[in-house]
């Protein structure tokens, strides 16, 4: 059942985030808090801890960093969409890049908002979604479109064609993770990770895992250049 403001009025909905980074979650709860139509009901750091949260809680809304310290996003969305199949999730994210959005929305998300974009927008997003349509914004929309274009005209570009969990060990490895770092932090063994960078490896056109790693910290530098 859906909770009401203590007054017996007309209901808040109940929010809850996951992101890694301390300020980033009270920026976040603040804001959501100072509505009248929603409150902060939850955070925390990691995928786990959000699990066990939600699952308390029973939040209306979670907001998923996309990047969260050794884990992925990604993964967590598809988690939550198995076994939470009516919440509303929304991923929250430090690139405009389309290439995630597409991913996100895919994984079963129904926004996707950049992190340097109005708190106006994160509230629209949060309303549009509880409502029970799909937000993300004209900037992605547009990168978005400018990407289906392309492809009609050129090849996907190599980490276009990785699959979900092939793009997060490709970005872990662009962040400087070595193998076995990522195969503790992802609770996989060494030999699936080294399974998923030889998938990798085969994409990028590339036969060793050192020009791996190069492709993957320039990919990386990349994406925080935008």
């Amino acid at each position: 059942m859906k909770p009401k403001n203590n007054n017996g009025g007309s209901r808040t909905h109940r929010v809850f985030i996951v992101d890694d980074h301390p300020l980033v979650r009270e920026g976040l709860g603040n804001l959501i808090n100072q509505q009248t139509d929603m409150n902060l009901a939850g955070e925390a750091e990691d995928s786990a801890t959000a699990i066990s949260g939600i699952q308390a809680i029973q939040p209306d809304v979670v907001l998923v960093d996309i990047s969260l310290k050794n884990e992925s996003g990604l993964e967590l969305v598809k988690t939550l969409k198995n076994q939470f199949p009516e919440l509303a999730v929304i991923v929250i994210s430090m690139h405009d890049e389309a290439l995630y959005a597409e991913r996100a929305l895919h994984a079963g998300a129904r926004g996707y908002v950049m992190k340097r974009e109005t708190t106006k927008n994160v509230l629209t997003a949060i309303r549009r979604v509880l409502e029970g349509d799909v937000y993300v914004s004209d900037r992605v929309v547009n990168s978005m479109a400018k990407r289906m274009s392309s492809r009609k005209t050129a090849a996907a570009e190599p980490v276009e064609r990785l699959s979900d969990r092939e793009l997060e060990i490709f970005r872990l490895l662009g962040q400087g993770r070595t193998p076995s770092q990522i195969a503790e932090d992802l609770r996989l063994s060494l030999k699936t990770v080294q399974a998923y960078c030889a998938r990798a490896k085969e994409k990028f056109g590339v036969t060793s895992l050192t020009e791996l790693l190069r492709a993957a910290i320039r990919w990386e530098d990349a994406m925080h250049v935008k």
